[in-house]
């Protein structure tokens, strides 16, 4: 480990946005519909790591492309939140707005973002170029249609052997092809860990072999979310750990695999690979029965 050097967390959000939610009684087609309630959450994968990090005490610094006057709001919003931002600002069009209306049934209105130039992206490679041994790049979420698909894989590439623990949590030939690269830590669901291989996935037993498997082609650690049965985890020591759900009503289904990411890291503080899947799995259930990202108190109430 280089000594007299900080140690720090990175998130990379390709496509931030402002989460615009909407709660009504009933949602019609072709009717002017009011709202009983709305809110506003400054999201995107990488963005939901660095705020849960941040509930939980664990700085962070967050990356990405941010453009117009919404994109100037995310910043504005995440630093008011304590969030270290260093976001690379694009000359053209403006970071997304979705819409996301709570009715009978959700309904998401999702926008594209901007388009990210080769220039403003090698940008964030001289940004990535700075991490030290030790540090933490969490990669998460699909890649704008701007951008080469092998992303991930480039970016893994590029900071191959400078000892950087590598989050990636994707699904997959996204994932599939950084493996080699030996991340620290992917995180599949379940869904996305029977379409990378292929198969049926019937019950732990199945889900612990094909995680074991893609421990086998690189991944260190493998947290695999397994929605209402919990998560399990293959560590790096190759022990096989389960940890059940937590109980409660479902309120909010976007951020809850991030939250996991975000307690597992944090976590991972103490050594405590067991002690990191409890975090993880409270830091999930804890967004996932939030009508946000999932707050300290809710944390350390389920962690009890």
């Amino acid at each position: 480990m280089t000594t007299g050097v900080i140690i720090l967390i990175y998130t990379v959000t390709f496509n931030p946005a402002i989460d615009y939610v909407m709660h009504t009684a009933e949602m019609r087609t072709g009717a002017v519909v009011r709202s009983e309630r709305e809110e506003i959450y400054f999201g995107g994968k990488g963005i939901n790591v660095s705020v849960v990090l941040n509930e939980l005490g664990i700085k962070s610094r967050a990356l990405g492309f941010t453009a117009g006057f919404t994109g100037a709001a995310i910043e504005q919003g995440l630093r008011g939140m304590g969030i270290d931002c260093d976001f690379i600002r694009l000359a053209d069009g403006f970071s997304r707005i979705n819409v996301k209306i709570k009715a009978q049934d959700e309904t998401d209105l999702n926008g594209q973002g901007p388009d990210i130039d080769g220039a403003s992206l090698d940008k964030l490679f001289g940004k990535l170029d700075g991490l030290n041994e030790g540090d933490t790049l969490v990669l998460a979420g699909s890649v704008p249609k701007c951008l080469p698909a092998d992303i991930y894989e480039r970016i893994l590439r590029r900071l191959d052997g400078k000892g950087i623990r590598a989050v990636v949590d994707a699904s997959g030939k996204l994932l599939l092809n950084v493996l080699k690269y030996k991340p620290f830590l992917i995180k599949p669901n379940t869904d996305e860990l029977a379409e990378m291989f292929g198969t049926a996935i019937n019950g732990t037993d199945d889900i612990g072999r094909y995680a074991k498997k893609l421990k086998e082609a690189g991944a260190v650690n493998v947290l695999v979310s397994m929605a209402g049965d919990g998560a399990l985890l293959v560590d790096e020591y190759g022990t096989v750990r389960k940890a059940p759900a937590h109980r409660g009503t479902v309120r909010n289904s976007v951020g809850a695999g991030d939250s996991m990411v975000a307690g597992f890291l944090a976590g991972c503080k103490s050594g405590d690979y067991g002690y990191a899947l409890k975090l993880g799995t409270a830091a999930g259930g804890a967004t996932a029965f939030s009508d946000g990202l999932a707050s300290r108190e809710r944390i350390e109430e389920l962690m009890k």
